[in-house]
């Protein structure tokens, strides 16, 4: 059944962000960043459980704040951004779970492997800006394992342990207006 109230809505990369963080050394946590991203989403944000989604992320924009890192992410010990430039997301079932909360499952792709993975999105309102447009926001977060998409480099510590823990905490903050 067609949701006839689902809109076209373009991503406003410029008030939205895409996340992460992954412990270190077992102690700590590094957050990064993807500056470039994009989505195609067709949605009633008043009501998700129609919505169909597809996001795509650029490897190669990965900033942790660290030049080195950076450029060891973007290796073939990691994501190999020669070969695989983008990480996608596709929605396949969004489920309500609460007032504004929803579970939407999709498949991502991470390295030409694809695994169904279920994030927790929250519909955080609506409003026009002083242009006249229709603005959404949404918040998502999820957890991926690394090791499930190929991406096993990593050092064991001396003190026991290892340097790079197996899953990476994802939070995006979406702005949106109407396309």
């Amino acid at each position: 059944m067609t949701n006839t109230t689902a809109k076209k809505w373009a991503v406003d990369t410029a008030h939205s962000s895409v996340d992460f963080s992954v412990k270190h050394m077992m102690i700590s946590k590094v957050k990064g960043t993807f500056h470039e991203f994009g989505a195609e989403v067709t949605a009633d944000p008043q009501d998700l459980t129609g919505a169909d989604v597809s996001f795509s992320i650029k490897v190669n924009s990965i900033d942790t704040r660290s030049q080195d890192r950076d450029n060891h992410l973007r290796s073939a010990d990691f994501f190999e951004v020669e070969t695989y430039p983008e990480i996608t997301f596709r929605s396949t079932d969004v489920k309500k779970i609460g007032e504004d909360e929803y579970e939407m499952t999709g498949d991502v792709t991470i390295k030409d492997v694809t695994r169904q993975e279920t994030f927790k999105v929250e519909y955080e309102g609506s409003g026009q800006d002083p242009w006249g447009n229709q603005k959404v926001g949404f918040t998502a977060d999820g957890k991926i394992n690394r090791k499930n998409y190929g991406l096993t480099w990593n050092q064991t510590l001396e003190t026991g342990g290892v340097l790079v823990g197996e899953d990476i905490k994802i939070n995006l903050q979406i702005q949106a207006q109407e396309a």
